[in-house]
């Protein structure tokens, strides 16, 4: 699941982000069935996108987004490490983020209020509603790429055993 052709204004926003290697390290981290920094990078994009569609600050929106998620996890943590990590996460990722990147009061509201509800407070900004909309929904996507994912390999596999079989 890949974003489509993001443009040159773009990638000029987040470059700085995109080519910083602890950034890079979230390539290796499962996240929704893919990865990190593939899901970053999709938020951040349509975030963008929604935010210059709308005239308000689609700078920060891109840069916010695309930090969102930035905290280094293990692979292997366990169900109950996972699930506290829904509500632990933004504050880690702000904290990592503030370590390695100037940030603007949106774009560490973006980073800091994207879970809610589940952050208690709201988001401030409406750039920050975008991005806590936008990582839903793409959340969801994600999940459903992987369900179709799994059901096509399943799929595959019953097929060939049922042809095996009548041979």
């Amino acid at each position: 699941m890949k974003i489509d052709n993001p443009n040159t204004e773009y990638l000029d926003l987040v470059s700085h982000i995109l080519n910083n290697p602890k950034f890079d390290e979230t390539k290796d981290i499962v996240h929704h069935g893919l990865n990190r920094y593939d899901h970053s990078l999709r938020v951040s994009y349509y975030s963008y996108r929604i935010a210059k569609a709308l005239r308000i600050n689609y700078e920060d929106t891109a840069r916010g987004a695309l930090l969102h998620d930035f905290f280094i996890s293990s692979n292997n943590c366990s169900y109950n490490s996972r699930f506290k990590s829904i509500f632990r996460h933004p504050k880690q990722a702000l904290e990592n983020a503030s370590k390695h990147f100037a940030l603007s009061d949106i774009e560490a509201d973006i980073i800091k209020k994207h879970m809610f509800p589940l952050t208690i407070s709201p988001p401030k900004y409406l750039e920050s509603w975008i991005v806590d909309i936008v990582d839903d929904i793409v959340s969801i996507a994600e999940q459903g790429y992987l369900v179709r994912k799994q059901l096509t390999a399943i799929t595959n596999f019953a097929l060939i055993m049922l042809i095996g079989y009548l041979k």
